[in-house]
């Protein structure tokens, strides 16, 4: 192995020695306590630390950093102390979860390193979002992101690289290269000679590197991170490696041939660094283990601190809590003067007034920018406020929901246009794990608001047309809000926006032109959570939200004899129980109305609920009319009939003369 120290001295040698004998010292450790069963699981990187050492010392201290589980490097580097690294994977209340997560699945703004999540490739899509928020606040900094050669085949790792490329974004690409995705062998993951040859295809520069060399890690990622910085620009780099352990202990090693490991064993990382600080009189032969003395005695003292913490006492009430970070509705007059407009324009004007009010938001989506948008609700945008804030995008929902992610994580907020509701399955990982978990996991709150143009009722067929809320109500950490009208449309989408919680906002595609009503002007808020009601009456209700108030209202109209109360959810996680509950109380008879189909739809845990908590002051059952239990289709007469509309009237039949 061939070390070239360049400007490095002595002292610089040593600490990068210290920095790469520390987490193997702690690896060994932790093996030794898994056999004594005082831990239960350990990912081992013994082999691989020049690469997560040399990384983190190459990078400035207040850059980001986004690992992967076998990187106890980066974490050592970055002098996070090993208690608290041990309370972590202990499950103890001094680790950055608190119990809720495992291992390495943390971030922490104090140290700049961001967990990954157990899926590997969604992490290298945040790294954008990082990345950008440096750009646009003129800040000179780079990002690395770490992932492993089985996540090459994720198309996360697609998506977040050519978003990078397109976008000229500061981010250093780290592959592991270890030879194996837990049992499967890279011939088996990939057929090109050489995974840094992916770079070309995404009109960037790639770097191959010994990756168990710490002096070529290190001044090479040094090099790359100083020259993007100044000229922002992604950058791949292949780090050939091996793991000497399993997967993880439990998984073992059968699977390798012998001869690797003898092969590698020669290349050790520590062993060779080490043979040459002694050679070139940096280290006296006496020195290491004088070295690893001292840290072995901090490692025992430090694990045991952690040890003999107290467990964690469950609390119910706490973990709810946690699953949002607290917010409060600001507190604005309504404006005494309002403003006929469309369904369509009150979502323009709400996210207009908000680019205004915060200068740190950036709207993502598909054909935004010049074009305006699918629909035109950011039509006139990037001419106001730029194209820097208003961000067309590669067709990639996930990396751009992952972008938005590291852009709040980074200091921004972010609204992301699905094109189509139904576009969102491209980018559910992202959303259903990544920003809706991560503030209950590590107290990160995800300032991100998805707009999802929803719904039927225009002949768009089973791609464009779906109602899919209930994807996302029963996923704790996300809000999730539908607008019936206009000035909701407005107040719920400045609400969400102001809100530091990651929501979903669905919006009506059937309702853009076609409703209108008056919308406060200016600053206008509807408070997440607080269902309203459209219509008083005693004779029964009808909860639903969505078009389905426009249904409730319409049949009310036709049967003017009825005294039938209409209450708009608005808000559907979280909603309004006590309106609801209240309701039924009042009227005995309950109708939950809604487009999506009728199984498992979000009336059912409406109707659940008011069986569990309101049977005693219900006359009747509580009655569903949802739509058929179908792919949404085409044809006008076939949506027609797949429309929950087209049940009402018997339906509410079924209530009525019960």
């Amino acid at each position: 192995m061939n070390f070239d120290r360049k400007n490095l001295n002595n002292d610089d040698l040593i600490a990068l020695y210290r920095n790469l004998l520390l987490p193997r010292l702690i690896e060994e450790k932790m093996l030794i306590l898994l056999r004594q069963g005082r831990i239960g699981k350990w990912f081992s990187g013994i082999g691989q630390e020049a690469i997560a050492v040399g990384c983190t010392l190459a990078m400035q201290k207040d850059e980001y950093i986004l690992p992967m589980h076998r990187n106890l490097g980066v974490f050592t580097a970055r002098e996070i102390p090993l208690a608290r690294l041990m309370g972590q994977w202990q499950g103890k209340a001094s680790g950055f979860t608190k119990g809720r997560d495992r291992s390495f699945h943390f971030g922490t703004q104090e140290y700049k390193i961001i967990g990954m999540i157990s899926h590997l490739g969604p992490q290298l899509a945040l790294a954008d979002g990082i990345a950008l928020a440096d750009v646009l606040n003129n800040r000179k900094k780079a990002t690395l992101a770490f992932t492993g050669e089985g996540g090459t085949s994720e198309g996360d790792f697609h998506e977040a690289l050519n978003v990078a490329a397109v976008w000229n974004l500061p981010v250093i690409f780290i592959i592991e290269n270890n030879g194996y995705g837990l049992s499967t062998p890279t011939k088996e993951q990939y057929a090109c000679r050489r995974l840094v040859d992916k770079a070309v295809g995404y009109g960037m520069e790639g770097r191959r590197i010994d990756g168990n060399n710490i002096l070529e890690v290190y001044h090479t990622i040094k090099g790359i991170a100083e020259d993007i910085r100044v000229t922002p620009r992604p950058v791949l780099v292949e780090c050939m490696t091996f793991r000497m352990r399993g997967h993880e202990e439990a998984s073992g090693t059968k699977y390798v041939p012998e001869e690797l490991f003898t092969e590698w064993k020669a290349k050790d990382p520590l062993l060779n660094f080490e043979k040459y600080l002694i050679n070139e009189f940096v280290l006296r032969p006496e020195w290491p283990q004088y070295i690893r003395n001292e840290f072995n005695k901090v490692i025992d003292v430090e694990i045991e601190k952690a040890f003999n913490e107290p467990d964690i006492v469950p609390d119910e009430n706490i973990e709810i809590a946690d699953m949002y970070q607290a917010y409060q509705m600001p507190v604005i007059a309504s404006s005494v003067d309002s403003t006929k407009r469309r369904y369509i324009d009150a979502i323009s004007d709400g996210l207009r007034l908000s680019m205004q009010k915060y200068p740190n938001l950036v709207i993502m989506g598909q054909d935004i920018a010049e074009y305006g948008g699918a629909f035109k609700i950011t039509q006139g945008f990037v001419e106001e406020f730029g194209k820097g804030r208003v961000r067309n995008t590669p067709i990639c929902e996930s990396a751009i929901v992952g972008a938005a992610m590291g852009l709040a994580i980074n200091g921004g907020k972010a609204v992301v246009e699905m094109q189509f509701a139904d576009f969102v399955t491209c980018g559910f990982n992202q959303v259903v794990n990544n920003l809706a978990k991560t503030y209950y996991r590590w107290e990160q709150n995800v300032d991100v608001v998805i707009r999802m143009p929803a719904g039927g009722g225009t002949s768009a067929g089973p791609f464009h047309s779906q109602s899919n809320e209930a994807w996302f109500t029963k996923t704790p950490g996300l809000k999730v809000v539908y607008p019936s009208n206009p000035a909701d449309a407005k107040g719920l989408l400045m609400a969400a926006i102001d809100d530091p919680n990651p929501v979903i906002y669905f919006e009506h595609k059937y309702l853009y032109r076609s409703n209108s009503g008056d919308v406060p002007e200016g600053d206008y808020f509807v408070e997440i959570g607080k269902a309203k009601i459209v219509q008083s009456g005693t004779k029964a209700s009808i909860i639903t939200y969505g078009l389905g108030v426009h249904w409730a209202l319409e049949y009310a109209a036709k049967h003017p004899e009825l005294s039938l109360e209409i209450i708009d959810l608005r808000s559907l996680q979280p909603w309004d129980k006590s309106t609801v509950e209240a309701s039924a109380k009042k009227t005995g008879r309950v109708l939950v109305l809604h487009e999506d189909t009728l199984t498992s739809g979000f009336g059912a845990e409406i109707a659940a609920h008011l069986a569990e908590h309101c049977f005693a002051y219900l006359d009747a059952p509580v009655i569903r009319c949802a739509s058929l239990d179908t792919a949404i289709p085409m044809n006008k007469e076939l949506e027609d009939q797949f429309m929950a509309k087209s049940r009402l009237e018997e339906k509410m039949g079924v209530l009525l003369n019960y």
